[in-house]
């Protein structure tokens, strides 16, 4: 069964290109990064690792650490990782777990049969301090991710844990939020004192409130 949102992202120990890690530790109180890759030596991997490594310092300033897998062996990885640093200009400095025997694969979901039996598909998770399941983005091996898609829910998830708030379509960091609908009206001003507008009933908003 696939993990589900406000789900306990299961701990696992596993071989990286760092050593060996156990994920609960590695996170400590961080966010999370969890991502799969189809197979090692390919295009679009290449690019969405060396991708991960360029926004390296994006994540840090979140306090998010990345980690990423693929079930191929360890020697294969760090010898694909040569290849990266070239052809990306960067330094792949996160661990790439070697999932050969597809632990991990199998605890979050990874591989799906109906696209293939063997290999991960793009699965993406991010893990909150408390070790919950936060958000999932699943896409097929042939379309690389959008990173500063995955920047951008990082800014909303963490946001709106702090305050309570939603955020509107295509938003972006520094824009106008939504108050959620447990915050009466009357209530806003003390809460929002940046102001608010009411455009209707149930969509009231505020400036960003962490800005």
């Amino acid at each position: 069964m696939s993990l589900r949102l406000g789900d306990t992202a299961p701990n696992f120990t596993a071989k990286t290109t760092l050593g060996e890690i156990n994920f609960y530790d590695y996170l400590g109180d961080s966010w999370g990064v969890l991502f799969s890759h189809p197979a090692d030596f390919t295009p679009v991997c290449t690019t969405e690792l060396g991708k991960t490594a360029l926004l390296n310092g994006e994540f840090a300033k979140r306090n998010v650490k990345v980690l990423a897998l693929s079930v191929d062996p360890l020697d294969k990885h760090k010898s694909w990782i040569g290849d990266i640093n070239e052809t990306q200009n960067c330094d792949v400095n996160f661990p790439i777990i070697a999932d050969e025997d597809k632990t991990v694969a199998n605890l979050y979901g990874m591989i799906h049969p109906n696209a293939s039996e063997t290999f991960t598909v793009r699965s993406l998770f991010i893990i909150g301090p408390d070790k919950k399941v936060k958000l999932t983005i699943t896409y097929p091996a042939s379309t690389g991710r959008n990173f500063h898609e995955v920047l951008r829910v990082i800014d909303s998830l963490q946001l709106t844990a702090q305050y309570s708030v939603a955020t509107p379509a295509d938003w972006k960091d520094g824009e106008d939020v939504i108050v959620t609908a447990a915050v009466p009206t009357a209530d806003i001003p003390e809460r929002f004192p940046k102001g608010h507008k009411i455009i209707k009933p149930y969509l009231r908003t505020t400036p960003q409130p962490n800005k």
